[in-house]
């Protein structure tokens, strides 16, 4: 048993010992580490760690939830105390409890030694050198931003149900942000890339994507508007379905709030498209061996043969809608108790590289970057307007650079209109951790002059 698991087991007995029916504990660490380097030079460097417990207390039909920074005993006593207050002027939910089954997934790999290997010099070095590759391009003028940024961490579970359990993990990413052109022709780019420690990382084709990101769009014009075939880069198809995924919360659903509700085992996309939530990925940024509740993770089909095969739910969620949790619990920190929402969305890859899917569009779009998606989006509805930029694909091949365009649909009318899924998908950590491919959509609204 771990420390932080001791813990977090004391924490449950004081809950009980306040007069607490059932209680949860959540005990977290991390130390994250950020390099921020800018023309050649070291520009910011941060080390920060800490930790904390929360609890979450129940009286009946009532809960309440408290948190603290400090772990000793009689820090984790007031901690539980203040909890067990809460839930007493709290309203009665008939729904709110513990999972009724508790369990852990074998998960192996979530934490990398490597990290620990790597000193701070060899990471300055690392993101010096994803600068470089974005500046070496011809045509770049600047490159704003290289971040390096790593994360290790521990996270310990104990209730009053005999569930206790720990996880620790460790996370990298660097990203490089590149302009090419002037003035208003400026165009920007964005390389990104992550893993469980920094060899993981490419620095040369991080910065080398910015660079080439940017680069592709100069020159950039609006171009006509009209219906055409679109192909969405794997960035661009990420944050869609990020988006998609948080529909799919019985949250959402339950307070109407989503346009997916009451469309369970209905056909609402193309049967090319095939998406999970997959909490025990061993790539996956988000895997855990447990949802921020005590269930098992597991890899959750949402999206098959065209069907929504089911919703995200926490054990609440569950209970009101008379079914089982698919543990989908998640926590933001210790500060706030755990809410339905996905782990890693995985949109699994096609047959189509690139290239076929450039020729299956014929003459249509190809979309590198969208934005005001969620402000774009009406989640009843479904229906969308936003901005983009790209390029035009003539024949099959792509073509001049364009921008000041909207892309418009709905979201169910854009699932059933895929066509094809690109063969190449990548982790991409927009709102979210989701790996996707390219995806060829059958037509949307391009307007632009």
């Amino acid at each position: 048993m771990s420390d932080l698991t001791g813990h977090a087991q004391r924490a449950v007995e004081a809950a009980l010992s306040a007069g607490a029916t059932d209680a949860e504990a959540w005990i977290e660490q991390a130390t994250r580490r950020q390099i921020r380097v800018y023309d050649g030079e070291v520009e910011s460097l941060s080390d920060a760690g800490g930790r904390g417990v929360g609890v979450r207390a129940f009286v009946g039909a009532r809960s309440g939830y408290a948190y603290g920074t400090e772990l000793s005993e009689a820090g984790v006593s007031d901690v539980a105390r203040a909890a067990r207050a809460a839930a007493e002027v709290a309203d009665e939910d008939e729904h709110a409890g513990l999972p009724d089954e508790f369990g852990t997934a074998r998960l192996d790999g979530l934490a990398s030694p490597e990290l620990a290997a790597w000193s701070t010099e060899r990471k300055v070095e690392l993101t010096l050198a994803v600068e470089r590759a974005a500046r070496a391009r011809e045509g770049v003028t600047q490159v704003e931003n290289a971040v390096y940024s790593d994360a290790e961490g521990s996270v310990a579970l104990a209730n009053s149900r005999g569930f206790a359990a720990d996880y620790a993990a460790t996370q990298t990413w660097a990203y490089a942000s590149a302009f090419a052109g002037e003035g208003s022709e400026l165009m920007t780019g964005l390389g990104v890339g992550l893993g469980r420690d920094p060899a993981a990382l490419d620095p040369e084709a991080i910065g080398r994507e910015a660079a080439d990101r940017a680069l592709a769009l100069v020159g950039a014009r609006q171009p006509q508007s009209r219906r055409c075939p679109v192909v969405l880069d794997a960035f661009v198809a990420a944050s869609f379905v990020g988006f998609i995924g948080a529909m799919l919360s019985a949250e959402s659903v339950q307070r109407g709030r989503s346009l997916f509700a009451d469309r369970e085992g209905d056909e609402v996309a193309d049967a090319t498209l095939v998406v999970a939530d997959n909490g025990t990925d061993p790539d996956g940024p988000a895997s855990a061996p447990f949802d921020g509740e005590g269930s098992r993770t597991r890899r959750i089909p949402l999206l098959e043969n065209g069907r929504l095969l089911t919703f995200l739910f926490d054990s609440r969620t569950a209970r009101k809608a008379g079914r089982a949790t698919t543990g989908s619990a998640r926590r933001g920190s210790y500060r706030s108790p755990p809410s339905v929402g996905t782990t890693n969305l995985v949109v699994e890859p096609g047959a189509e590289d690139f290239g076929g899917l450039a020729r299956l569009a014929g003459d249509g779009l190809y979309v590198t970057d969208v934005a005001g998606l969620h402000a774009g989006v009406n989640p009843v509805s479904g229906t969308f307007s936003v901005g983009a930029s790209g390029r035009l694909i003539v024949d099959g091949e792509l073509a001049a650079p364009v921008r000041e365009l909207t892309i418009a649909s709905d979201l169910v009318s854009m699932l059933k209109a895929v066509r094809a899924v690109g063969s190449e998908a990548r982790w991409v950590p927009f709102g979210g951790s989701v790996k996707a491919p390219p995806l060829l959509v059958g037509e949307m609204a391009v307007s632009g002059s």
